[in-house]
């Protein structure tokens, strides 16, 4: 009967239409500005996430995070860190979000490695929450959403949220996000300075229904760093520098964000 609620609510939803008080224009956090970043590394413990041939995902996206740490330690330590996780451990998407508000933070940077069957597939995308665009993008989600699985009463934590269903994503389409703005800004800074000085295929901004970002309740975005199933990209991405120049990007585009253009750390 849980999966029905998502259903339903949709319905509702629908058969409501979305009320103009949705659309009230939202106040920039903190003068527009980052003050206390949560840096998600995806996946962790007993979900190894998407496997290489040689690498794992959980592995590359702590390195990529403790990296992202360090360097914002060093060049803006105004700005407060936490993590989600700092070693090999398994931590529910729920408890993700929940972090984000118990630590008080006001961003969110979830972070990840992609994967596909077409193994030629390359480059990096950012997501934030919104409406599916594509089939391809409904797979990716699905992908990732589906770690609530190993999670101990995830029916009753999700209410019922079945992360295979398709039906139970038509939830997403009718839901506003008020920090939608904020994310999209930070995530097209994020995919430049991928592009521009890591030399990473742009993949673009875009939308989907990522429960770890509809729980953070948060500016949020949800990096794919990069196919882990391409052999070239793998190799980059599980090498030091690949991974410190990830993170180097990251921080860049967070001191963007920011309002500093100074060329100094570049």
């Amino acid at each position: 009967m849980k999966k029905v609620k998502w259903i339903y609510v949709s319905v509702l939803l629908l058969c409501w239409g979305v009320s103009s008080s949705f659309h009230k224009p939202v106040l920039p956090f903190n003068d527009g500005k980052i003050q206390h970043l949560m840096i998600d590394a995806g996946h962790g413990g007993k979900d190894p996430g998407a496997l290489g041939s040689v690498a794992r995902e959980k592995d590359i996206t702590l390195a990529i995070a403790t990296d992202l740490k360090r360097i914002l330690a060093e060049k803006a330590p105004q700005i407060k860190v936490s993590m989600t996780r700092d070693d090999d451990t398994f931590v529910e998407l729920h408890r993700r979000g929940a972090l984000v508000a118990e630590k008080q933070a006001d961003f969110f940077i979830s972070i990840h490695c992609n994967s596909n069957a077409n193994r030629e597939a390359y480059g990096s995308e950012t997501y934030i929450l919104g409406t599916h665009k594509s089939e391809a993008n409904m797979d990716v989600v699905m992908r990732e959403n589906s770690v609530i699985l190993q999670e101990k009463d995830f029916e009753s934590v999700y209410e019922g949220f079945d992360p295979n269903s398709v039906a139970a994503y038509i939830f997403f389409n009718y839901i506003t996000n008020v920090h939608m703005e904020s994310s999209a800004k930070l995530a097209a800074k994020v995919q430049s300075q991928f592009a521009q000085k890591v030399g990473r295929k742009d993949r673009g901004v875009k939308q989907a229904g990522y429960l770890v970002l509809w729980r953070a309740s948060k500016p949020a975005i949800l990096i794919e760093t990069g196919f882990i199933s391409n052999a070239d990209e793998e190799k980059f991405l599980n090498s030091d520098n690949g991974k410190l120049y990830m993170a180097s990007a990251i921080y860049r585009a967070v001191k963007e964000y920011n309002g500093d253009t100074s060329a100094s750390d570049n």
